[in-house]
């Protein structure tokens, strides 16, 4: 236990480090002087000019820093959630449509309607694209009469299928002007993050994590099998509906905000296990430094590959998670 908590006070050190990092370097690299300076005069701390720099450090890069961590331990918790509850190591946020609704709600507002609520309209549209296809999911599974992992996993396929054949049809359909648009935010990137809506992901993150530690016990008892945990008093289709449906709404939360990042979900829960085990009391907290530092590495390596041109995070994720499901059928194979 001592040992966890040592990981867990290093992580989130680096973790702290790596906001710093992720304010100093862009495009244009900023001394550590004038962030210190420009977080000062934004808070009122002292009083001065506040210059064309400390707009940039402060309305762009902080709060997308932040979004980078608060995003990333959503869906890492998001994904230890969703493995466990479907008992299979592969499952993600994005395996039971949700980012296809999400991607759905927003590519309708960037080639049909445009803004027509400000810059609440993609958030507004990705949301409830994604509230829409989970609500189909669960009700899919509701019309089976069936919890069981497997059928929630093949809803999920479906229904992702259906509305990315959707985006498909609207990408075409639309203003060809705005496919890029399209295919950054399918690809996810933290362009949007901005004061306003840091209230909005933080809530995704508080209500994830509150309801899965909520359950902890539940979930802890549900690694021991579906034939087992009845007997120690799990309602199992109770469970498996309350956290998929907060985990649902958490992910339509995060992607409304940052679009489609991809694999988060699914390495954060495998590297979390190996530091904290098994048991949620410990992995969940776990989970969560673990995948703000990974999706905040990712950011910053984002912005600096192709410098000063900006790559989707989504590509950096997913380049990464294609290498740790290598390196996890290899090491599946050896354990054989």
């Amino acid at each position: 236990m001592a040992r966890l908590h040592l990981a867990n006070i290093i992580g989130a050190a680096l973790l702290l480090s790596l906001l710093l990092v992720s304010a100093l370097y862009g495009t244009t690299p900023i001394p550590l002087s004038e962030v210190v300076k420009a977080i000062a005069l934004n808070s009122g701390l002292v009083e001065g000019d506040i210059s064309p720099l400390h707009r940039i450090v402060f309305d762009l890069r902080l709060p997308r820093a932040l979004f980078a961590a608060v995003i990333g331990a959503g869906l890492g918790i998001v994904g230890v959630v969703l493995q466990t509850t479907t008992r299979n190591d592969l499952a993600d946020p994005f395996l039971f449509g949700l980012s296809s609704g999400a991607a759905a709600g927003a590519v309708l507002v960037i080639t049909v309607t445009g803004d027509i609520l400000g810059i609440w309209t993609l958030p507004l549209a990705a949301f409830c694209g994604g509230l829409v296809a989970s609500g189909i999911v669960l009700a899919l599974v509701h019309g089976l009469r069936t919890s069981a992992p497997e059928k929630l996993i093949l809803a999920g396929l479906a229904v992702s299928f259906l509305f990315a054949a959707i985006t498909n049809y609207l990408i075409f359909a639309g203003d060809s002007r705005a496919a890029h648009s399209v295919i950054f935010w399918m690809l996810g990137g933290l362009g949007l993050a901005r004061w306003e809506t840091f209230p909005l992901v933080c809530t995704g993150l508080v209500l994830i994590l509150t309801y899965s530690l909520y359950r902890r016990r539940w979930m802890d008892a549900l690694l021991a099998g579906d034939l087992t945990a009845p007997t120690l008093g799990v309602p199992m289709q109770r469970l498996r509906f309350g956290m998929f449906f907060v985990a649902a709404l958490a992910t339509a939360i995060f992607v409304s905000v940052a679009g489609v990042i991809g694999f988060v979900g699914l390495m954060v829960p495998h590297l979390a296990r190996g530091i904290a085990g098994p048991l949620h009391g410990q992995l969940l907290p776990t989970a969560a430094i673990v995948g703000a530092l990974l999706l905040t590495v990712s950011d910053i390596l984002c912005r600096l590959v192709l410098a000063p041109q900006e790559l989707p995070v989504g590509i950096v994720t997913t380049s990464i998670g294609s290498v740790f499901v290598f390196m996890l059928l290899f090491k599946t194979r050896r354990g054989q």
